[in-house]
């Protein structure tokens, strides 16, 4: 039986991530800083989403950092209506009526640009975006890359940041408020809707993937 639109972008979004981290981890690719990650994952989204075009009424689009209006809800990280996804991309069949959007969000974090603990606060900004993104995709991904043990397994994290908490089998509940504890706090509390369970991938390279999987809630 055929696939579905549905099952078909899934299937691009998949078969994408898998051949971006056997490449990373077998050295073809080198990537130095999340813009140059951002297109050659979108290059390889390119080749399989006109793949997974089977019919003339149909088509692949993909955008980089898009810009996305949401109609009442403010984003968080933005402070507005207003928000960029890194990776988006569509498979549509204009005859059918059909369609399906996956927006990805993206993160690169090197041990040498001494950004952590901000930076665990900057992926669960993302993740809440995601979650937000219910205007504007259907199925949602964040993908993180990084070179730096501290995300992965870290022993204990200060007290000022500790809540952003995303190491190997840590677990999120949906509700838990995650502040920044400190006089001037880098961002303001942030609550997610969603469960998540957190299980990275270790690569070859000295490198490490997490990647999760976010549906849009509903309007």
């Amino acid at each position: 039986m055929p696939l579905t639109i549905n099952q078909r972008a899934e299937w691009v979004f998949e078969q994408a991530q898998f051949c971006l981290l056997q490449r990373l981890s077998g050295g073809v690719l080198n990537v130095q800083n999340e813009a140059s990650l951002q297109l050659q994952f979108a290059s390889i989204l390119k080749v399989l989403g006109d793949v997974a075009v089977c019919k003339q009424s149909e088509r692949f689009s993909i955008e980089l950092e898009k810009n996305v209006i949401n109609s009442d809800a403010l984003f968080q990280k933005s402070g507005s209506r207003r928000a960029k996804i890194d990776i988006w991309f569509s498979l549509e069949d204009h005859q059918e009526e059909l369609s399906h959007r996956v927006a990805i969000e993206l993160k690169f974090f090197k041990r040498t640009n001494h950004r952590e603990p901000n930076n665990r606060a900057d992926y669960f900004k993302d993740l809440l975006n995601l979650e937000n993104y219910t205007e504007h995709a259907d199925g949602c991904r964040m993908l993180l890359i990084t070179d730096h043990t501290h995300y992965v397994d870290q022993g204990a994290y200060e007290h000022t940041a500790r809540d952003f908490d995303f190491r190997d089998g840590r677990e999120y509940r949906a509700g838990t408020e995650l502040q920044y504890r400190a006089e001037n706090p880098y961002c303001s509390p942030i609550t997610l809707d969603q469960d998540y369970r957190f299980i990275w991938d270790r690569l070859e390279n000295n490198l490490f993937a997490l990647p999760i999987k976010v549906s849009p809630m509903e309007a």
